[in-house]
């Protein structure tokens, strides 16, 4: 995966992290997720006052991209932190984004985590989810 367009893919990213709406922690995510035609699909998190029904950015991408026929992906870059300031840390996905993933990626799905276009992580989402549960454990 070493022809991977992270830096525009990172660059989605931070410009969906600018849509979030997360008026109640005020913790803003962008993500940027790739299918395997090339198209980017971005996503940014969701807030509600019932924050059962809050949506995280990863989760948005992918809906966005399923609702429009996409089911084989590449790669994701997530973006995160509070508003209105630099980002300082890495956000990694949740649990439940981790689940939608396994749902629809292979253990060489590449997950970036980044602070800028320039400090970044990146994992094989292997790494990121070992031991997942999928499709093969109820049939």
């Amino acid at each position: 995966m070493d022809n991977l367009p992270i830096k525009e893919l990172i660059q989605t990213a931070l410009d969906a992290r600018k849509n979030a709406y997360a008026p109640y922690s005020h913790y803003q995510v962008g993500a940027a997720l790739l299918s395997s035609d090339g198209t980017i699909y971005s996503g940014c998190n969701i807030e509600n006052a019932s924050y059962g029904a809050t949506n995280c950015a990863e989760r948005t991408a992918f809906f966005s991209a399923v609702s429009e026929g996409k089911r084989d992906f590449l790669a994701i870059a997530i973006t995160g932190g509070l508003e209105g300031e630099e980002i300082s840390d890495y956000a990694v996905p949740c649990g439940i984004c981790r689940q939608i993933m396994q749902e629809f990626c292979g253990d060489d799905f590449q997950v970036i985590v980044a602070k800028s276009t320039e400090d970044f992580r990146q994992y094989p989402f292997s790494e990121i989810l070992p031991f997942g549960f999928d499709g093969d454990k109820i049939r």
